[in-house]
């Protein structure tokens, strides 16, 4: 099953460049990586990433996570993804631009 990390674009370069991070600030702040499926992605993007431009969605395997990857109750009770190490680049599959037209982010085929 895939899963998906939405970056803004310096987090996204900052990735890159050094191979692994803890995330982005809320992921930190937290302590763990914050994932969504693809039935939540969107309104991921829509609830904390509101007209930004300049955004990625990461495609990630949850099975190659392993027990670093827990799911757990948010949003409503749904079971989110959570990661509890770590993100390294080895880890992602894809990458995408999330472009943002007419106040909303337009996302791949996520079936």
């Amino acid at each position: 099953m895939l899963i998906y990390k939405i970056f803004r674009g310096p987090e996204w370069a900052d990735l890159k460049a050094k191979g692994a991070t803890p995330g982005a600030p809320i992921d930190v702040t937290d302590g763990y990586v914050h994932f969504s499926t693809a039935a939540q992605a969107a309104e991921t993007a829509a609830k904390h990433f509101a007209g930004e431009e300049g955004l990625v969605l990461l495609a990630l395997d949850a099975d190659a996570l392993a027990s670093d990857l827990k799911w757990e109750p948010s949003r409503g009770g749904q079971l989110f993804p959570h990661l509890y190490r770590e993100l390294r680049l080895t880890d992602i599959l894809w990458d995408a631009p999330l472009p943002l037209v007419n106040g909303a982010h337009q996302f791949p085929d996520l079936r």
